[in-house]
């Protein structure tokens, strides 16, 4: 199935709306949890974790984006602060658009709210296709699960070419399984032809 990959909205456009481009340090937040919606994110370079917290200081992950994708926007139609962090995993460039800004550019470009429309339809469909395989006691299930989730937010249509930018830890915390578990489940997957496993690198 190929998907939308949400969202990418021109760059000339953005800055002609009042974006700026901001550099963001390994690690550095773009946004913490707790914080108000003030911008509409888009990454022109690197790669941006969302992620949170549970009590016990255990780290689950959303998502990882890249180039091209954009983030927060969500946030903007609603008076609720970010439920999550977003956390740059490499040296990042981001465009960034203020709020009233980014509601300006959609009201002059209604286009441009189908297409928001759309994106954030798709990312509700797999976010419950993904809990349904969380609560599966199926590993297997659970994985093709989260994996399908993961390709949903890119445009790569074939077979075993999308790279899954998930540590094997990181990939144990969001499915509720053991690390054990994941290796086991992803060589029989490879087995299997559901995967491919090319130095460490899980394609899909």
């Amino acid at each position: 199935m190929k998907t939308i990959s949400c969202m990418n909205i021109d760059e000339n456009l953005l800055y002609s709306f009042g974006a700026e481009g901001r550099d963001y340090k390994k690690r550095e937040p773009v946004f913490k949890e707790g914080d108000h919606a003030l911008y509409y994110f888009q990454i022109n370079e690197g790669r941006v974790k969302l992620n949170n917290y549970n009590e016990d200081g255990k780290e689950f992950i959303h998502n990882i984006l890249g180039k091209k994708q954009s983030f927060g926007e969500a946030m903007l139609f609603l008076s609720h602060n970010y439920p999550i962090n977003a956390v740059s995993l490499e040296d990042s460039r981001i465009i960034r658009l203020p709020k009233n800004n980014f509601f300006e550019m959609i009201s002059q470009h209604p286009h441009l709210s189908l297409e928001m429309n759309a994106c954030l339809s798709q990312e509700i469909y797999y976010k419950l296709k993904m809990v349904q395989s969380l609560a599966s006691q199926n590993p297997m299930q659970r994985l093709i699960g989260l994996l399908d989730y993961l390709k949903s937010y890119h445009d790569e249509d074939c077979h075993h070419c999308f790279h899954i930018a998930f540590t094997r830890q990181q990939i144990a915390n969001l499915t509720g399984l053991r690390v054990e578990t994941v290796i086991r489940t992803l060589k029989k997957m490879e087995k299997e032809g559901s995967i491919t496993l090319q130095d460490q690198k899980i394609l899909y």
